[in-house]
C-alpha cells in the first residue's frame, strides 16, 4: 500500500521513490526531487516531511524507500538493518526575538533555560522579563539532537510550548519578545536572531572548524545497502551539483566540506 498518493503520472512501483521523514531535510529532498525528475522524466520521487522518527519507522517497515532524519539512530533502532548515508552538516541555532538584547549565551545557560532552572531574562543579562520556552514535539529529530547535545539527555521543562514544526517555532519567536526556541541554521531568517553559544555564532565556518558546539549530521537511511532507484537518488543528492547548490541554498553545509577544509 503506497504511503503517498496524488501522483499525476502513470507510474509503476519500479519507477517511484518514496522519501519521508525530517522536516529539516525536506527542503533538500524536495529541490533534489525536482532536479532529479527533470533529468529522469520516467521516474517520480514522492517527498513528505513527517518527522525523523516517522521517517525511520517508514523505511524500516518498507513503506518508504528512504527515511530522512536530522538525528542519530536511537539504541532501539540500531538493529533495524538500516544503512546511513550522511548528506549534510547542520548547526542548531538558538533563536530569540530581535527585540531581545541578549546576543550570547553559554551552553550551560541554554541548558538551564530549557530545563526551567533559569526563568527570567534578567538572569542572563537581559531585561526583567519572563522567558517563554518554545520546544518541539517528541517526534522531532531536532529536539532529539538538541536534547543530546545541550541537555545531556536530561528532561526539558514540561511547561514549554510544544510545536510540531520548525516554521511554527520560528514564527512564534518572531512574534513574542519573551520567547526562545531552537531551529536548524538553514531556517534562520531576519525575523529572529540566532544567539552565539559560548561566544561562537552558528555559521558554516564555525561548523566546519568544529567550534560551534551545537551541530549535527543530516541522514538518509535505507533498509540495507541502497540499491536501484533509491541508490540513484542518493547518489544524485551526494553529487557536486546538489551539494554545492541545493544543500548550500537550503542553508546547510555540504557533507564534503569538513574534509575539504581539513576538519
Amino acid at each position: 500500500m503506497p504511503l503517498l498518493s496524488g501522483c499525476s503520472r502513470g507510474t509503476s512501483a519500479q519507477d517511484k521513490i518514496i522519501v519521508t521523514g525530517s522536516t529539516t531535510i525536506q527542503p533538500i529532498a524536495e529541490v533534489a526531487k525536482e532536479d532529479y525528475e527533470r533529468r529522469n522524466p520516467d521516474q517520480v520521487v514522492l517527498v513528505s516531511g513527517v518527522g525523523s522518527s516517522a521517517g525511520i519507522e517508514n523505511v524500516s517497515s518498507g513503506t518508504s524507500d528512504i527515511g530522512t532524519s536530522s538525528r542519530e539512530l536511537k539504541d532501539e533502532e540500531l538493529d533495524l538493518g538500516l544503512v546511513d548515508t550522511p548528506i549534510a552538516y547542520d548547526a542548531i541555532a538558538v533563536i530569540v526575538n530581535p527585540s531581545n538584547p541578549v546576543t550570547s549565551l553559554s551552553k550551560s545557560q541554554v541548558k538551564a533555560i530549557f530545563q526551567g532552572a533559569i526563568t527570567n531574562w534578567s538572569e542572563v543579562g537581559g531585561p526583567d522579563m519572563e522567558i517563554g520556552l518554545v520546544n518541539r514535539d517528541e517526534a522531532s529529530g531536532t529536539r532529539e539532537a538538541f536534547a543530546k547535545i545541550v541537555l545531556d539527555k536530561e528532561r526539558f521543562d514540561p511547561t514549554a510550548v510544544i510545536l510540531p514544526g520548525t516554521g511554527q517555532v520560528r514564527s512564534v519567536v518572531a512574534q513574542e519578545p519573551r520567547a526562545i526556541g531552537y531551529i536548524s541554521l538553514g531556517f534562520v531568517t531576519d525575523d529572529v536572531h540566532a544567539v552565539a553559544i559560548d561566544g561562537v555564532e552558528p555559521s558554516e565556518a564555525t561548523v566546519v572548524s568544529g567550534t560551534y558546539p551545537v551541530q549535527r549530521v543530516l541522514h538518509m537511511f535505507t533498509k540495507g545497502a541502497p540499491t536501484g532507484l533509491a541508490k540513484r537518488y542518493l547518489d544524485f543528492v551526494l553529487s557536486p551539483d546538489v551539494q554545492e547548490s541545493v544543500v548550500r541554498d537550503a542553508g546547510f553545509i555540504p557533507i564534503t566540506a569538513k574534509g575539504s577544509n581539513g576538519g
